[in-house]
């Protein structure tokens, strides 16, 4: 385990638990090391031939649509150092949660999503009641565009918008899947991100989920 765990991780994770509790979302800036934000960042560079038109829906429901979203996205595989490294902080939050909030997250997803220059994504739920295992959502920013690309995250009882976002390399954003909308606004810079889910096991009828 990398020592960012002791030496940093603490603080962040009582800001996410608190900030989850009174509003069900929180934005922490500088809540990753620079360093690490660095190496996943050269990692997205050294890996563009790696990312590939995003789709909506999964598994056999999965479709693409350039009037809903543009972005390019691969999912991280825990191959090298800095991955491991991020992979680790997710699951110490995971745990965290778990402890506070007495729920059965047992699994994290993510993949690095890529932004080129009028890319987007409308506004739009991770998670629909009863029908997925999407618990939280989390963003981390990997650079700092210069304009342009930022999120929105929308009320979940009206069409306003209760936070807008600009995107900053260090920035972890989590909320609760199934209960805000959210819209990434036309970006005039390219935008490098991570986006993950933490999950609970929805498996019925013999279909494993998460499947693997």
């Amino acid at each position: 385990m990398d020592s960012y765990s002791n030496e940093v991780f603490p603080q962040t994770i009582n800001q996410i638990l608190d900030k989850i509790q009174h509003q069900g979302y929180g934005v922490i800036e500088n809540a990753i090391p620079q360093n690490l934000i660095e190496q996943l960042y050269q990692d997205c560079l050294s890996n563009q031939s790696n990312f590939h038109s995003a789709g909506i829906g999964r598994q056999q429901d999965l479709k693409q649509d350039n009037k809903i979203r543009t972005d390019k996205t691969f999912w991280l595989k825990n191959n090298n150092q800095s991955q491991q490294t991020y992979l680790n902080l997710m699951n110490d939050i995971r745990l965290a949660v778990n402890r506070h909030f007495y729920l059965g997250l047992f699994d994290y997803e993510s993949h690095f999503a890529k932004y080129d220059i009028g890319d987007f994504y409308k506004k739009h739920l991770d998670a629909f009641k009863g029908r997925s295992n999407r618990i939280f959502t989390t963003v981390c920013y990997l650079n700092t565009p210069m304009q342009g690309g930022e999120l929105l995250i929308y009320s979940d009882i009206s069409d306003e918008v209760i936070e807008k976002i600009s995107p900053k390399a260090g920035t972890l954003i989590v909320f609760e899947s199934e209960r805000f909308a959210h819209e990434v606004l036309p970006t005039n810079d390219i935008r490098y991100s991570i986006a993950g889910w933490f999950r609970k096991n929805n498996s019925v009828a013999g279909i494993v989920d998460p499947a693997s």
